[in-house]
């Protein structure tokens, strides 16, 4: 649990911190006065800001102005906000204030957090291409430049009341041998276990950097009509490339998840208006918590690489034309710009305010599914290739 929480509100404080980095110096580099910078959202626990004689005061725990830019920490550790003056219409006419910047210079204010979070999983997908990134080995798939190492068999999924379940077999754990044979590609763990139904078979496992032994006696899956033990597995290893085309195949990664991501909610929503399902999983805080606690056991190189699919996947929401998001006030600019006039404030900020609400709602119900699901872990999210076995 403390690994969990450690790690949860380490990539958090990074995500927030980058995102509202991109809101802040983007404002500053338009002239625009940024009234504070908090990480965590309200109330405050603290804040200092710098004064014109160069010197860091302390402010008081309800002041909303200062002379230079508030900097706080707050005491609700989810998220962060850059307070930028006029952001709410008014005050348009003080040359230091939001809205008397241009329509393009607002959006770009508006888009930078988004922009920073992509940037960011660009740069952390490269280092990890760099030094050796953990995925799912495919050999039709991979670049010829591309070097792979530490090959292994993971287990993803588990079967309830399978062979495996009964013998203690758990999500994450690596097959290290098969009555001391090694295998490294899951073909040949089933033509391997087609020959052993009804018979023991001896597995060695590593889990958590312990090596366990474990019996299974593998039968015929309803769900595969094959010998198997009731689980599913992934292939993988260490990709890397030479250092000068990391960055490279790092920024085409990014584009592919992004892709990923955007083609992901377009099958949900396709769902939910066709045939009003939810299919997939939807993760609030505590489920997102609960996968950055797999990915830090899993080891550093897993949590890099969840960080940056988590960068992407806020880029994606957070641009997502809907009240209260950055796309959602990208949107009501560009509605200015076709109609050669602001959309009233009051309305706008309806509904914002409208979208705010129907989001934490949204939180509360997937949050309470977090806390009911029980959830295959890390690895079942990180990919879902793979077959029964």
């Amino acid at each position: 649990m403390l690994i969990t929480l450690i790690a949860f509100f380490a990539v958090l404080g990074i995500l927030v911190l980058v995102h509202e980095l991109g809101h802040f110096i983007t404002a500053r580099r338009a002239g625009i006065k940024v009234e504070e910078f908090g990480l965590g959202l309200p109330p405050r626990m603290f804040g200092f800001y710098k004064s014109a004689e160069g010197n860091w005061r302390a402010v008081g725990l309800r002041a909303k102005e200062a002379p230079g830019t508030i900097w706080s920490l707050n005491w609700i550790p989810l998220g962060g906000f850059v307070k930028i003056k006029g952001e709410d219409g008014s005050e348009v006419v003080e040359p230091d204030s939001f809205g008397s910047k241009s329509i393009w210079q607002r959006i770009m204010v508006l888009s930078a957090g988004v922009t920073m979070n992509v940037i960011l999983a660009a740069v952390i997908l490269s280092i990890s291409l760099a030094i050796g990134s953990p995925q799912v080995i495919d050999d039709g798939k991979l670049s010829g430049f591309a070097k792979v190492s530490n090959v292994e068999i993971k287990i993803f999924q588990v079967l309830e009341g399978s062979p495996a379940a009964q013998s203690g077999i758990e999500v994450a754990d690596t097959i290290l041998a098969v009555d001391d044979q090694t295998f490294t590609k899951i073909a040949e763990f089933q033509e391997y276990f087609d020959q052993k139904v009804g018979q023991t078979v001896n597995l060695k496992i590593e889990r958590k950097s312990e090596v366990l032994e474990k019996q299974v006696v593998p039968q015929i899956l309803a769900e595969t009509q094959r010998a198997g033990m009731g689980v599913a597995l992934l292939e993988t290893g260490l990709v890397s490339y030479p250092w000068y085309l990391a960055p490279v195949f790092g920024v085409w990664e990014t584009l592919k998840m992004i892709g990923g991501v955007i083609f992901g909610f377009f099958l949900i929503i396709k769902s939910l208006v066709v045939s009003q399902e939810l299919i997939g999983d939807v993760y609030g805080p505590v489920g997102i918590a609960g996968l950055v606690g797999d990915a830090a056991r899993l080891g550093f190189l897993y949590l890099m690489q969840f960080t940056a699919a988590l960068s992407v996947i806020i880029a994606v929401i957070n641009f997502l034309p809907f009240p209260a998001l950055d796309g959602g006030r990208v949107a009501f600019l560009l509605l200015e710009a076709v109609r050669k006039k602001p959309v009233n404030p009051k309305l706008e900020a309806l509904m914002h305010n409208i979208g705010f609400a129907l989001l934490m709602i949204l939180v509360v119900i997937v949050t309470f599914r977090d806390i009911a699901r029980v959830s295959a872990g890390f690895l079942n999210w990180w990919n879902s290739l793979g077959g029964m076995f």
